[in-house]
């Protein structure tokens, strides 16, 4: 509650390459070996560009702020065009990754899309499901997080995206209430898995989609500052001193009683207990029954006052049975 937009620190920053290499073999098979972002930043409104590297664990720092090197994935470069082979859209897809061998989905709108046979303009939709290593036989996931055989799997829709309702949507995902999938010639939906530099033609003339032999890479980072972790440190450190120094401090029980008798005598008992194994627990009692009896004297020797000795017998500081002497 006390930190306001006026203590965030103004930077900016804008990936320029990923690099990420991977286990090969083994058991660790998958596992980053190089996993980087090379960027450059510029800190303030007018600052100067300046380049470094973020790698896992050594973020960004900025002022108060770090800025970490989070998740990676792909985004194939797809090109769509009409039936006049007019190109309708052509733009990297960052698609989402699904497992850690970078399995990843998402989805290919184009707004302008093509004309029917009523001459209406409807829209176009792909469901994009790539695999940055396709193993036939195995559809549905990738087998190592890097581009060793990269495929598209695309499933063709057209028809009203739903973009222009007002509502926000995912970029991600194809709103498919409004949208009819293509049928081949067997009525079948159309769906077809595409290499780099390949293409999958759309029944009724509505164009073409071609997987270009180019595919981007995307990094995600987090910027994180925690204003507090100094007083939670401080705070830390005081609590495992109090405790290791409550270790040196040795705990002691002790009971004072006194009762008079029968006969007119005060008799004072104490008994003391360590929490702790220590041979001057006897010593501790005995200067505490010192301590005892300046407070509360005895009466004056018989040989001074026997008078006074008579009237006041002296009190006997005695341990009590079974007690530490």
């Amino acid at each position: 509650s006390l930190f306001t937009q006026d203590d965030l620190d103004p930077f900016s920053f804008n990936l320029k390459n990923f690099t990420g290499t991977y286990e090969a073999s083994g058991p660790n098979k998958g596992t980053p070996r190089i996993y980087k972002a090379d960027i450059s930043y510029s800190v303030g409104a007018d600052g100067k560009d300046e380049k470094t590297t973020i790698k896992v664990n050594e973020p960004l720092e900025i002022g108060d702020s770090k800025v970490y090197l989070v998740s990676h994935g792909y985004a194939p470069v797809v090109t769509v065009r009409d039936g006049k082979g007019k190109v309708v859209y052509r733009d990297a897809v960052p698609l989402l990754p699904l497992d850690g061998n970078v399995t990843s989905t998402g989805a290919i709108k184009v707004m302008d899309g093509y004309r029917n046979a009523k001459g209406e303009r409807e829209q176009l939709g792909f469901q994009a499901f790539f695999l940055p290593t396709y193993v036939k036989g195995n559809e549905l996931a990738s087998q190592f997080p890097a581009l060793l055989n990269p495929v598209i799997n695309l499933e063709a829709y057209h028809g009203d995206l739903g973009v222009d309702a007002g509502i926000p949507q995912s970029v991600y995902q194809l709103n498919k209430k409004n949208l009819k999938g293509f049928k081949d010639a067997k009525g079948a939906q159309v769906r077809e898995n595409l290499k780099p530099g390949e293409s999958m033609k759309l029944p009724n003339g509505a164009g073409t989609v071609t997987f270009e032999k180019e595919i981007k890479e995307w990094a995600g980072f987090q910027v994180a500052r925690q204003p507090g972790s100094g007083w939670a440190l401080a705070g830390s450190l005081a609590a495992i001193f109090g405790l290791a120094a409550s270790l040196f401090i040795q705990r002691r029980r002790v009971w004072v009683r006194a009762a008079t008798g029968s006969d007119g005598v005060t008799v004072v008992e104490m008994a003391g207990l360590g929490r702790s194994e220590s041979a001057k627990v006897p010593e501790e009692l005995g200067d505490l029954a010192g301590i005892l009896y300046e407070q509360a004297p005895g009466a004056p020797d018989a040989e001074d006052d026997p008078a006074e000795s008579e009237a006041s017998p002296d009190p006997q500081v005695v341990p009590a049975e079974g007690a530490e002497k």
